[in-house]
C-alpha cells in the first residue's frame, strides 16, 4: 500500500518561489506544473532507493508538505525520509532572525517582500549536488548540462517508471566509484570529469570523507575541506555551502587573473562596491546584517538576480 504523510515545515516558507529558479530542478522536472502535480525526486533510503512526490500547501504562514511514495515504508523510514527531505526542502530553516537582524539592510531588506518565505531547494545529500556540480561545471548552455546530468544518472543509478517516463535516481558512491572514466565520456562527461566522480566516491566509500558529517562543519572547516577534494574548486566550494542544512557560510577572497571572483565579487558589486579595493573589514561591514545566515542571504540575492534577468528578457 502507498504511504502518505505530512512534513511540517518553519514558517514563513513560500515554496512556490523555487520554482522560478531552474538551476534547482533537473532534466525530468517541468517546474510550471510543480505546483500542482507535485516535485517528484528520488531519496536514498539505507534500505534502498524510493521515489516520492512532493506536494505544498500553498501556504507560507502555515507550511506544509504533503509526502507521496508508491513504496509502503514504516514509522523508521518516514523518518529517514524527512530527514533528506528536510534538507531538500529547508523546512527547519527559521528565516525570521535574519528578517529581523536585517529589517534595516539596504539590499536585503526590499527583497524581503518580494520574496516573503523564500528557501532555498537543494538536493538530498553533499554527494548528490558535488556529482551535480561538477558534470555541470564550464557547460555554458544549461539544458546540455542538466541533460548530462540526467543521462549520468541513468547509467549508475536505479531507474523509476513514473507516469509513463523514466526517472533516475542519484547514484550512490559505491556505484560511481566501481566506474570508468573513460567510458563516462559516452554520457558527455570528460574523462577528467570522471575520475573527479570516482575519486570523490572513493573518498566516501573509504570514510576518509563523510558527506553527513560535512553537513555539521563550521563554514570555514567545510569549505577547506570540500577545496581539497580535487574537481572542487573555491567558487564550487562556496556554491556547495549554500545548499547544506545550515543558515551559515563564509565568502573567502579568490583572486585569479588580478580580479575578485566568485560570490564575494558578486555580494560587493550588489552593494555597490569595487571589488578590486574592498577590504576585508569594507566587506564585513557590508554584510554585518547577515551574520549567521550568511547562506539564506546570498540565495535572496540569487533570487533577485535570476528574477530581473527573467523580466529584461521578456521586455526585449
Amino acid at each position: 500500500m502507498p504511504s502518505s504523510w505530512k512534513l511540517p515545515s518553519t514558517p514563513p516558507h513560500d515554496f512556490t518561489l523555487c520554482l522560478d529558479i531552474d538551476s534547482y530542478f533537473d532534466f525530468e522536472h517541468q517546474p510550471e506544473r510543480i505546483f500542482e502535480e507535485g516535485f517528484t525526486r528520488s531519496l536514498p533510503l539505507a534500505s534502498g532507493d524510493i521515489l516520492v512526490t512532493i506536494l505544498f500547501n500553498g501556504e507560507p504562514d502555515s507550511p506544509e508538505f504533503l509526502i507521496r511514495s508508491q513504496e509502503t515504508l514504516s514509522d523508521e523510514q518516514q523518518q529517514e525520509a524527512n530527514r533528506y527531505l528536510n534538507r531538500i526542502l529547508g523546512t527547519e530553516i527559521d528565516l525570521n532572525p535574519l528578517y529581523e537582524q536585517a529589517s534595516a539592510d539596504p539590499v536585503l531588506s526590499p527583497l524581503f517582500e518580494e520574496f516573503y518565505g523564500f528557501k532555498r531547494l537543494s538536493r538530498a545529500t553533499f554527494f548528490e549536488d558535488a556529482v551535480n556540480r561538477i558534470i555541470r561545471m564550464q557547460i555554458k548552455h544549461k539544458p546540455t548540462a542538466r541533460r548530462m546530468v540526467h543521462d549520468f544518472r541513468a547509467a549508475y543509478s536505479t531507474r523509476f517508471d513514473y507516469k509513463g517516463s523514466m526517472i533516475p535516481a542519484w547514484p550512490w558512491p559505491e556505484r560511481v566509484e566501481t566506474g570508468d572514466p573513460e567510458k563516462m565520456k559516452q554520457y558527455g562527461l570528460s574523462k577528467r570529469k570522471g575520475e573527479y566522480l570516482v575519486e570523490l566516491s572513493g573518498l566516501i566509500t573509504s570514510g576518509k570523507l563523510n558527506d553527513h558529517e560535512l553537513e555539521s562543519y563550521p563554514p570555514g572547516r567545510f569549505y577547506e575541506t570540500a577545496t581539497g577534494i580535487r574537481g572542487i574548486g573555491p567558487i564550487a566550494a562556496q556554491d556547495l555551502m549554500l545548499f547544506r542544512n545550515r543558515t551559515d557560510a563564509v565568502f573567502p577572497s579568490h583572486w585569479q587573473k588580478g580580479m575578485e571572483k566568485g560570490l564575494r565579487r558578486w555580494i560587493i558589486l550588489s552593494y555597490g562596491g569595487d571589488p578590486e579595493h574592498t577590504t576585508e573589514d569594507e566587506f564585513r561591514e557590508m554584510i554585518q546584517n547577515w551574520r549567521d545566515y550568511e547562506a539564506v542571504a546570498v540565495e535572496y540575492l540569487y533570487a533577485h538576480y535570476i528574477m530581473a534577468y527573467k523580466r529584461q528578457k521578456e521586455a526585449t
